[in-house]
């Protein structure tokens, strides 16, 4: 019987710059807007993409990087611009996406101090991470069913005190060896394609696998 928690290193262009909450800020929506309006109804979903940029779900994925804060990508551009950004470009974005024509920036390589060592961040432009938050919101549904009921971390209504508590358990019924591992580097060695067979298991939206393909090869940019 494994018991314990694994430590997982996180270098990633799919990672923000810092843990998101789990309750949204107060604030306005970015499709339709005007700064006091609420969206309007939800375009028609015709597959897995139109659901993502759904007005719903993205005023969701606003909403939640705006909260988030954190620093900007590449571009400079900061969350608290990012409103007047979608105000001026949302119909230019969400056409560019359906269209195939989007491309993801490079994300901006920082590192954090870490226990021995250091950390290697990848920070998305804001933009970016609207749209990836927005398809996160749609796929973590689809997926949360296919995890291990024994996976604690970074899911929704599971905490790091649950997974104690299931430690608890494991010893009141007898068992006394935990393993405590740290993947080194595990992001930096995924296997891309081997990635994408996977999720096309379960996404038949073609152009939603696209998507997420640019993001593992948008690249990085590393500055002095």
């Amino acid at each position: 019987m494994k018991g314990g928690k694994q430590k997982i290193s996180k270098d990633t262009c799919l990672q923000n710059s810092r843990a998101e909450p789990e309750s949204y800020a107060g604030g306005q929506t970015f499709i339709w807007m005007t700064e006091n309006n609420l969206t309007n109804a939800d375009k028609p979903k015709y597959g897995l993409l139109e659901q993502i940029l759904s007005p719903t779900n993205l005023n969701r994925a606003f909403k939640r990087v705006r909260s988030n804060s954190g620093s900007g990508g590449i571009d400079k551009m900061e969350v608290e611009s990012l409103q007047d950004y979608l105000v001026n470009n949302k119909e230019k974005l969400i056409q560019s996406i359906l269209d195939g024509s989007y491309r993801p920036n490079p994300v901006r390589r920082v590192e954090i101090p870490k226990e021995k060592g250091k950390r290697k961040l990848g920070i998305p432009t804001v933009v970016d991470r609207v749209v990836q938050q927005a398809i996160m919101q749609v796929l973590s549904p689809i997926y949360e069913k296919q995890f291990s009921p024994s996976s604690y971390g970074f899911r929704p209504k599971r905490s790091a005190h649950q997974a104690l508590n299931k430690c608890k358990s494991y010893i009141t019924d007898g068992y006394i060896y935990a393993v405590d591992m740290d993947l080194e580097k595990f992001f930096d060695t995924v296997n891309q394609s081997k990635l994408i067979e996977v999720l096309s298991r379960t996404v038949k939206d073609g152009r939603v696998i696209s998507l997420i393909h640019k993001y593992l090869n948008a690249g990085v940019v590393i500055r002095n």
